[in-house]
């Protein structure tokens, strides 16, 4: 093993390289042709496709959108550490797939909108707006450094590809790309890239299984173990992984991140039907879906492979998301190219989530901001072009050094980095329901639960990644062995990295391990309670806005009050926003 762990860092062959630079010159391509051969004409073109898009490349940009390196890296590992239970989250993003086409998909599809924070503006004022436009910044470009960094990484130990070279040079040309050809090339390089995130997935799982004897060798060896199980039955939200948590838990966190994300919502209202933008987001969910248990059987794959010798108590994989590079390198690394097949699989899914994010920022920049603040301010159509691509290279060109400010400061940033979208991934999903469901909910109301929701979840949720960094939480993971064995290596300092029982020093409060699927939860009702008690003490402002029916979501709407003597923040227009030229009327206003 000590051999082929050495020989693992000369894997990348020439074929290999080929293979992923042709995946990036493909990008680039894509990027020249609708930068030159077919420009964006205007800023609606450029960020929303001109609301024509086709269904099926938008359905897979939003299947590559979902799926980063780290997610494909992450549920491997998953799975080898704690089994399958993660894996029944789909029942929670299918849940919320259903809640997202009933409830909060028309909403914005009959505002005519390009950013979904315009809805905050319209329905609680500019402050709220910005609020939700902030934490969706602050998420995108901490979140953007980690999606290019773990992979880097990862591959860079087992590989030999070397990170200071590699994250730029993917970086860059997803700046490229994404400045020049606007949402069309995000979406067609999503495609492409996505198509290959599949096929490196099966050439991984395929080749796999056949070495280690067949799927029945695999089923067996992780039946064994307790990693093929049911679904567990428990309601104790300390429990890590159990069926209310994912059930519950994954129904809000898929709902903050397939329904009122800018980065999805942007694609779908760059289709040009409600109809159309429903079939996508069914597209969607069966394509993540079928990641997610792809994802989860090469995780089992992986034990299947070193059930008799674990790479992590060995040290030959000296971090958790080297499993399944790990395996890649011995399992493909005879055969020219399948490397390269398997390392443009894991940066397709990192450059599809910076591309749509750095799209997404662009969008968010110029019509909440920029908007905002200068609202006098006319561009011409070429401005408004250079402005938005300024946008995506000064912020690309942020995430890119931040990559390498991970890098140097280690796990702790890199724990406190991930840990930020889960602070406010609830705060904000809480904003959007707000605002549809509870027509007594007021801007002061809105701002004061938002608030309270972050300040909160932060607390909370950076207490328990301190503790858990510290060993003082651990939780059970699935038995590991080094039994089998068949090379030296240090038995007295590399202790078993296997966790017998779920373990809490006596001194931490039990409230730090709460599972982390309950955090979008906990964050979204905090936010909900705190601005129904407020909109009830504090009376409105002068200049609340006045909500059209339009603003509330189809399931409420036959329940809003309609005499115009209500008071103010209760007062509804029922007149609903349905033609096109009204949508525009009614933009053009704001």
């Amino acid at each position: 093993m000590e051999a082929s762990s050495a020989a693992a860092a000369a894997l990348m062959g020439g074929v290999d390289y080929a293979v992923f630079a042709g995946m990036l010159g493909v990008s680039a391509a894509i990027g020249v042709y609708y930068g030159f051969c077919a420009p964006a004409s205007s800023a609606d073109e450029y960020l929303m496709g001109g609301r024509s898009m086709k269904t099926f490349p938008i359905a897979m940009s939003l299947i590559a959108s979902f799926v980063s390196g780290v997610t494909l890296l992450g549920m491997a590992t998953e799975a080898y550490l704690y089994g399958i239970q993660f894996s029944y989250v789909c029942l929670g993003l299918i849940i919320s797939s259903i809640v997202n086409a009933l409830a909060f998909l028309p909403v914005f599809y009959d505002l005519h909108i390009t950013s979904t924070y315009e809805y905050l503006d319209m329905r609680f004022g500019k402050s709220v707006r910005i609020l939700g436009s902030f934490f969706f910044i602050i998420n995108m470009v901490t979140w953007i450094p980690i999606v290019i960094y773990l992979p880097a990484i990862a591959l860079n130990q087992v590989t030999g590809v070397d990170l200071r070279v590699i994250s730029p040079v993917v970086c860059i040309v997803c700046i490229f790309y994404t400045c020049l050809g606007g949402i069309r090339a995000v979406v067609w390089t999503d495609v492409v890239q996505s198509l290959v995130m599949f096929g490196s997935v099966l050439v991984v799982i395929i080749k796999g299984t056949v070495d280690v004897g067949g799927l029945a060798v695999v089923w067996s060896r992780n039946v064994e173990s307790g990693r093929i199980e049911p679904p567990l039955l428990d309601v104790d939200p300390r429990v890590r992984m159990a069926l209310p948590s994912l059930l519950v838990g994954g129904l809000m966190q898929y709902l903050y991140n397939a329904g009122v994300n800018q980065i999805m919502v942007q694609r779908y209202l760059a289709l040009p039907t409600l109809t159309k933008a429903n079939i996508a987001v069914w597209i969607f969910t069966a394509g993540a879906a079928s990641l997610i248990l792809l994802s989860t059987y090469s995780g089992l794959l992986i034990f299947a492979r070193y059930f008799d010798c674990d790479p992590l108590t060995t040290k030959v994989a000296r971090a958790k998301d080297q499993l399944l590079p790990l395996m890649v390198a011995e399992s493909l690394g005879g055969l020219p190219g399948m490397t390269g097949v398997f390392v443009a699989g894991i940066f397709s899914a990192a450059l599809s989530s910076m591309s749509t994010a750095l799209n997404s920022m662009a969008a968010v920049v110029f019509e909440d901001f920029f908007k905002t603040f200068f609202p006098r301010r006319q561009l011409s159509e070429r401005q408004a072009g250079i402005l938005m691509k300024a946008v995506v290279v000064v912020l690309g060109s942020i995430c890119t050094a931040l990559v390498f400010v991970v890098d140097r400061l280690g796990s702790a940033v890199l724990q406190m980095s991930m840990s930020l979208s889960s602070m406010t991934n609830g705060p904000s999903l809480a904003l959007f329901t707000a605002g549809m469901f509870f027509p007594w909910i007021h801007t002061k109301g809105a701002l004061a639960g938002g608030l309270t929701s972050v300040a909160v979840m932060s607390w909370l949720i950076l207490g328990g990644q301190a503790y858990q960094a510290s060993g003082d939480i651990r939780f059970a993971t699935k038995p590991l062995s080094t039994a089998g064995c068949r090379y030296a290596f240090d038995r007295v300092h590399n202790g078993s990295v296997a966790v017998a029982v779920d373990y809490q020093n006596s001194d931490v409060w039990s409230g730090y391990r709460v599972s982390p699927m309950w955090y979008t939860m906990i964050g979204w009702t905090i936010m909900l309670v705190v601005s129904l008690l407020v909109s009830l003490v504090v009376r409105p402002g002068e200049e609340e806005p006045r909500p059209g029916a339009n603003l509330f979501s189809p399931l409420v709407r036959r329940w809003l009050p309609v005499d115009p003597l209500e008071k103010s923040y209760k007062t509804v227009e029922m007149r609903i926003i349905s033609t096109e030229e009204e949508r525009r009327k009614l933009k053009d206003v704001d």
